[in-house]
């Protein structure tokens, strides 16, 4: 149980760290963000549980993959906000927009024998 406790204090004190660094430099905010520390800490993560390669394997891959439609969240989010729509109908849409593109992007790749 401790270890799971572990495990969650780190992982939310990071998003904490890279919200109240965003709130004083968005840039540097930006910059963390965009290091994969999610993907960073779910490879140690299961790394240290599994002690298996190819999961970490399998999943750096699948993460590399379907990082192409998480790229429509943050184009249409900020289009939303720039027409001055509401930021919680922005944040919404932006979900289902992207959850959208994932389906599709899914389904693709399933189509084409590449779905891992």
């Amino acid at each position: 149980m401790t270890y799971y406790f572990v495990k969650l204090i780190i992982t939310a004190l990071v998003v904490v760290v890279v919200s109240e660094v965003a709130k004083k430099s968005t840039f540097i905010g930006a910059i963390i963000i965009s290091i994969p520390l999610t993907s960073l800490l779910a490879f140690i993560w299961l790394y240290v549980d599994t002690k298996d390669y190819q999961k970490v394997i399998d999943l750096s891959y699948g993460t590399i993959l379907l990082s192409v439609p998480s790229f429509a969240f943050f184009i249409i989010l900020p289009i939303l906000l720039k027409l001055k729509y509401n930021f919680v109908i922005s944040i919404i849409i932006s979900i289902i927009g992207t959850a959208f593109i994932y389906f599709i992007f899914t389904f693709l790749l399933k189509k084409f024998g590449i779905f891992i």
